[in-house]
């Protein structure tokens, strides 16, 4: 089985590449759905996040960590360990299945040790202006969006990790050649 791992920085088309990549039968595991999963059904968990900040709802730990960053450091440490361990036990699952291609989205990958796990580091990149008017049409203000950007690795790090890096302010048209040239090239090396 073939491990891509997707990243990039907020707002970029992470979740766009993954529809793509779903489109062609590839099984995703999304991080930020794991963490979710974590936070509201793991007992531990939710234990140690209302010690440290006295909630467990996700906008108000949203408010709390992005303007902080020693508290997104805490967070991440209550709940990453979780959120790799699942996804080690779903990558072996999914081996075991017989999946040909499996991907692992994560906004942090590049400082996980789940990096080990991938056959090749995908990174979507956009131009910040794409990325910020994106961010807005979720209903996030421009210091929002701000506050999240500063907490990822800058674009150009990004990029020197990508073994294939995809243009998200690229028309959807280029963008899907991008990922079906990629996906292509990992099922010819199967």
């Amino acid at each position: 089985m073939k491990v891509i791992g997707l990243t990039g920085r907020i707002g970029c088309g992470k979740s766009t590449v993954a529809a793509m990549l779903h489109e062609r039968g590839v099984t995703a595991l999304d991080a930020d759905e794991m963490a979710r999963e974590v936070r509201e059904t793991d007992p531990n968990v939710r234990a140690a996040i209302l010690a440290r900040f006295g909630t467990t709802e996700s906008s108000a730990l949203a408010r709390a960590v992005f303007s902080d960053p020693p508290a997104l450091v805490d967070l991440e440490a209550i709940v990453h360990p979780a959120v790799r361990d699942r996804i080690r036990d779903r990558l072996q699952a999914l081996a075991v299945a017989g999946r040909e291609v499996v991907l692992v989205e994560a906004i942090k990958l590049l400082e996980s040790p789940l990096r080990e796990a991938c056959d090749q580091i995908w990174v979507v990149a956009c131009r910040p202006e794409d990325a910020l008017r994106r961010l807005a049409e979720r209903g996030m203000t421009e210091d929002e969006a701000q506050l999240r950007l500063v907490n990822q690795k800058a674009p150009e790090e990004m990029a020197a990790a990508a073994d294939v890096l995809i243009d998200g302010s690229a028309p959807m048209a280029e963008t899907r050649h991008e990922v079906e040239r990629a996906l292509n090239a990992l099922l010819e090396a199967v």
